[in-house]
């Protein structure tokens, strides 16, 4: 047995079903936290004081939550938590639509659908106007008998989410294991260069070298181009692979810190909590207690 493991969903969506949609009323969240191969929207309603958790990401929403995950390996959960309301509504829509560049949405009509699935490999939570815009949309989804005009409407949904202002990724890229992707060809090899080295000393110097830019100009430039400072940057990369070793892992949490760039494990500690808003002991329990042996 192996506690490390979570559990694997098996959707209920068939062969040729296309999406699988549950709309529930309930008392309290009890399933417990897992993965699953096809893709979620998820939305809560009156829940104010769940946690939920995706990924390394652990957050207690507000009255209204909406988040999209696409990854087959990211584990979530909502937990009950603060809440007190005893009538939550829960949509849950489950879908498996291939994203591949040569197929169907690959096409131009669906780009800004294909950009937002993407980037809801890390978790993508919607702000309140977007829920409050889609609404009537997602409210009436179930009642939908015909099948066509169910699939239409959700891909209305995805469409008027795609072109919303102000979604935030939840789960860190190193955390999901995801490939750093950027437009930028020096910033790409930099990103590249730090997801490889970054339990090792990483030099401005020697990140600027790789950029063919003098430190002064790649800072301002990385900056400019990410909307982070570069040593910021690089916290979050270690933090991100730190959190899936808390996770994944026995090791003690100092060798973790130094197998993760950190030199000092009380800096590590104070940077963890910082960040993250509790210490990594404290991360690594209460992920274990949404944790499940099978």
């Amino acid at each position: 047995m192996d506690d490390k493991k979570i559990i694997h969903e098996i959707s209920p969506l068939m062969g040729k079903d296309v999406l699988y949609i549950a709309d529930r009323r309930k008392k309290e969240f009890t399933y417990p936290i897992h993965n699953h191969v096809v893709q979620e929207l998820n939305y809560v309603e009156h829940a104010k004081g769940v946690k939920r958790i995706v990924g390394d990401s652990a957050e207690v929403i507000g009255d209204f939550d909406l988040v999209l995950i696409t990854s087959p390996d990211l584990e979530h959960v909502w937990e009950q938590n603060e809440c007190v309301n005893d009538d939550i509504r829960e949509i849950t829509i489950q879908f498996d639509f291939s994203m591949d560049e040569d197929g169907f949405f690959g096409r131009n009509p669906y780009f800004s659908i294909r950009k937002m699935m993407n980037e809801a490999r890390k978790g993508l939570a919607f702000p309140l106007e977007a829920i409050m815009r889609i609404y009537p949309l997602l409210d009436s989804l179930s009642s939908i008998k015909d099948g066509f005009y169910a699939v239409q409407q959700f891909m209305t949904i995805l469409y008027e989410l795609s072109k919303c202002h102000g979604a935030r990724t939840l789960a860190s890229s190193s955390y999901a294991k995801l490939a750093v992707e950027d437009d930028s060809r020096r910033i790409l090899k930099v990103k590249n260069y730090i997801s490889q080295n970054y339990k090792y000393e990483l030099r401005l110097t020697a990140l600027a070298d790789i950029a063919g830019m003098s430190p002064s100009a790649f800072s301002r430039f990385f900056k400019l181009r990410t909307g982070r400072n570069l040593s910021e940057y690089i916290i979050d990369i270690r933090l991100g692979y730190a959190s899936r070793m808390l996770v994944d892992t026995a090791r003690s949490i100092s060798e973790i810190a130094f197998e993760c760039g950190f030199n000092n494990l009380s800096n590590f500690n104070r940077i963890f909590k910082k960040k993250k808003k509790c210490s990594p002991s404290e991360f690594r329990e209460n992920y274990h207690k949404t944790r499940v042996i099978v």
